[in-house]
């Protein structure tokens, strides 16, 4: 199937200034995302960029760019401008990869895109794996999905779910079977719905979990899940992931 990636950066960070254009081994951070996901059957690559240093990195590495409005609200508000801007709309599928996503595995990448030919009732099409530790369960900043018994999402939370009624009575000492299911934050689309998505009217749920991905909950479309057997390489959010990460490519 054809689809494009496309990857949101903005300048700006709070927990990381600058963040896109990180070193690590020699590169910006954003050009090693756009290398990794090269790999994937995508065809093609776009950095949607909200700086013009973050574009003139990419030229100078040979990657696509597109420089969007810099005042975006949401990553998804940045995406839909890419979409105008490269004549993307309808059925056309996009892929968004983090901007702070160097190690994303490429076939993941191809799953995730995957799931919206093979779940033509879902606009958008996302990612999660078993979550084996009960310290990963209860931390909030790790995002659950629970299923429908067609692997589409039926609610995304920050909180630990499935609520194990019998097994955490006395606290969360063990994780409930099946597994529960971290999500990753991978998201392909129907370029069409990308493109309305920043006009749907934001929902309560969304504002107390901080979590955008339920507004298209909300308004009643569905989002498919592949659920994968290994877990994604880190991402990039402080300090200290860039030198873990840094680590890694050294």
């Amino acid at each position: 199937m054809t689809f494009t990636v496309l990857v949101p950066a903005r300048l700006q960070s709070t927990r990381l200034p600058r963040k896109p254009l990180a070193d690590i081994a020699g590169l910006p951070m954003v050009v090693r995302v756009a290398q990794r996901a090269a790999l994937s059957g995508a065809s093609r690559v776009v950095v949607a960029a909200d700086d013009a240093e973050i574009v003139a990195a990419c030229q100078s590495h040979g990657i696509a760019c597109v420089a969007t409005r810099p005042d975006h609200a949401t990553g998804s508000d940045r995406l839909a401008e890419a979409c105008t801007l490269l004549g993307l709309d309808g059925t056309d599928v996009v892929v968004n990869v983090q901007g702070d996503e160097p190690l994303i595995d490429p076939a993941l990448i191809d799953a995730c895109a995957a799931l919206l030919a093979q779940r033509p009732e879902c606009v958008m099409g996302t990612a999660a794996h078993a979550i084996d530790a009960v310290d990963e369960f209860v931390n909030p900043n790790v995002v659950k999905v629970v299923l429908d018994g067609a692997g589409r999402a039926l609610y995304f939370s920050r909180a630990p779910m499935p609520w194990w009624r019998d097994g955490n009575a006395d606290g969360v000492t063990a994780l409930p079977s099946p597994a529960p299911l971290r999500h990753i934050g991978l998201y392909a689309y129907q370029a069409g719905f990308l493109r309305r998505f920043p006009t749907l009217p934001a929902c309560p749920l969304e504002a107390v979990e901080s979590l955008e991905q339920l507004r298209v909950l909300w308004h009643g479309e569905r989002i498919a899940v592949h659920v994968t057997p290994s877990r994604p390489g880190p991402g990039v959010d402080t300090p200290e992931d860039l030198a873990r990460v840094r680590a890694l490519f050294a």
